[in-house]
């Protein structure tokens, strides 16, 4: 089939999303991907679009999309790859390009080498045992969870004694968010250091309603835990990210976040709410969702290539 690959830009934001609201309807079942969160991605500081973002059409029609971006500054970087199904020979074009740029980033960073991960659902349009025999393979999987919510049922959990729940109103509690979202995931896979402004940006900011922000404190350790909750998701109510600092686990701080915000999502008139977690992660976070009734809406395998 003929393909014309270029670029993407901005301005592309809107077909891009069709095409994976399209990818999602065959894989998920139904559109579960929103503009902003395509045009965040197209605006990452650490993306030159020109070199690092890829679009290809057959007759005009969007069919494949790809993106690189670098956090690591080292030898990781990480890629999107999208395509509709009948078109895995300008997905592998895609996947030559991406391939070759993603080595040129690590060494430009000054590696020699570089890790590559690529997430995909685990029933993918992408054929992956085209991308097995080009030296791919599953290093992690991650669910997408998603429960339920009812203001009838879901009421504000009452906090217990010695323990303060504040929502993030002020600069300073943004910084506090940061530095422990920093010290929760910091022995989590993959986890990459980021620097409060560069996080910023990754939470995108300056759409985020913090008010669906809360810091979890106790009167001995100060603040262990954070939640950081979007409602600006089609689908359902989103948590982003929940994470409890090692000293402050174990006494009920995740749990207690995580009804809070349920009761919150149920409120503003949220039927739904979700949030991903690593199956392997080895805080008990897997146990404490199912506890509190979450189950599997699907499922992503993260890809790992080592390109030398």
């Amino acid at each position: 089939m003929p393909y014309a690959l270029r670029p993407a830009g901005l301005s592309d934001a809107a077909a891009i999303t069709d095409l994976l609201n399209e990818v999602d309807r065959i894989e998920i079942g139904r559109p579960e991907t929103d503009l902003h969160t395509v045009e965040a991605d197209l605006k990452r500081p650490d993306v030159d679009l020109e070199r690092d973002s890829w679009l290809a059409f057959h007759d005009d029609r969007l069919v494949a999309y790809g993106l690189l971006w670098d956090e690591s500054a080292g030898e990781r970087v990480d890629i999107d790859h999208y395509l509709l199904p009948d078109h895995q020979d300008v997905g592998q074009r895609l996947l030559d390009a991406m391939e070759a740029r993603a080595l040129e980033k690590a060494r430009g960073n000054g590696a020699d080498r570089a890790v590559v991960h690529l997430h995909l659902n685990t029933q993918p349009t992408l054929d992956t045992g085209l991308i097995e025999k080009r030296g791919w393979y599953v290093v992690r999987r991650y669910h997408v969870l998603r429960r339920p919510v009812d203001p009838a049922e879901d009421l504000v959990p009452q906090v217990p004694p010695g323990v303060r729940l504040r929502s993030c109103a002020e600069e300073a509690d943004r910084a506090r968010v940061h530095a422990l979202y920093q010290s929760s995931f910091a022995q989590h896979f993959d986890f990459q250091p980021r620097g409060y402004d560069q996080w910023l940006h990754d939470v995108d900011a300056d759409a985020l309603d913090w008010s669906l922000v809360w810091i979890a404190s106790t009167e001995e350790l100060g603040d262990v835990g954070f939640l950081l909750a979007r409602d600006d998701r089609e689908a359902m109510g989103w948590i982003r990210s929940i994470g409890v600092v090692r000293e402050g686990r174990g006494l009920g701080i995740g749990g207690l976040l995580l009804r809070n915000a349920f009761a919150a999502f149920a409120a503003r008139g949220r039927d739904v709410v979700g949030l991903g977690v690593d199956t392997a992660n080895a805080t008990g976070a897997p146990a404490l969702y199912a506890r509190h009734g979450m189950a599997v809406h699907f499922a992503v395998d993260t890809w790992e290539a080592v390109l030398r």
